[in-house]
């Protein structure tokens, strides 16, 4: 069966829009309203997505390979083994969305908002979380290595099971997060040489 061509006029659309298994590639959807839109593996590499408003939008297995979607809204989506590598996500607001099983390898998700999001067993390897909010966020089973939590706030995450080898923990704030012993040596060797920098630091002001 061929597939689905839809052309963007109608995708700048409307709210509640079905546009299952369309081909979007490369459109340009900025501050489009797909509220409760229905994506299901829909082609939407390299699209533009700038804060568009994808609120409790359906985008399981969709190809986001390559698309921008920096400052989106994509608070309550399903985004269930999509394929998001090499996309853009910084700023974007993703509380409550449900990414399991997603490939995110080397995304870029400086200042996210991911708290409550569901990504267990995603691929998160490389991935850049700098001064992103992941409160409360299921990273179980993820795999997260070397990626960058610089200034995250990780309180109250799961991570049990996740793999964190060569991660940058620099800053990030993981109290009341569940984790693995071999993160959780990371996290205190990190809060102590943290401590003694200031304490030098300290010692220098005051000589």
């Amino acid at each position: 069966m061929p597939r689905k061509t839809t052309t963007f006029p109608t995708v700048l659309a409307n709210a509640n829009a079905s546009l299952r298994g369309a081909d979007l590639r490369g459109g340009n959807l900025v501050n489009a309203d797909l509220q409760d839109a229905d994506l299901r593996g829909a082609d939407l590499r390299g699209a533009d997505l700038r804060r568009a408003d994808l609120v409790g939008a359906d985008l399981t297995e969709v190809d986001l390979r390559g698309a921008d979607l920096h400052d989106a809204n994509l608070r309550g989506a399903i985004l269930r083994c999509a394929d998001l590598t090499g996309a853009a996500l910084y700023d974007a607001d993703l509380r409550g969305a449900v990414l399991y099983g997603i490939e995110l390898r080397g995304i870029d998700l400086r200042r996210a908002n991911l708290q409550g999001a569901d990504l267990h067993g995603a691929n998160l390897r490389g991935a850049d979380f700098e001064g992103g909010n992941l409160r409360e966020t299921n990273l179980q089973g993820a795999s997260l290595a070397g990626a960058n939590f610089s200034g995250a706030d990780l309180r109250w995450a799961d991570l049990h099971g996740a793999g964190t080898a060569g991660a940058c923990i620099r800053g990030a704030n993981f109290d009341g997060a569940t984790m693995d012993s071999s993160l959780a040596a990371a996290v205190r060797r990190e809060e102590e040489w943290e401590e003694a920098e200031e304490a030098e630091e300290a010692e220098e002001a005051e000589g």
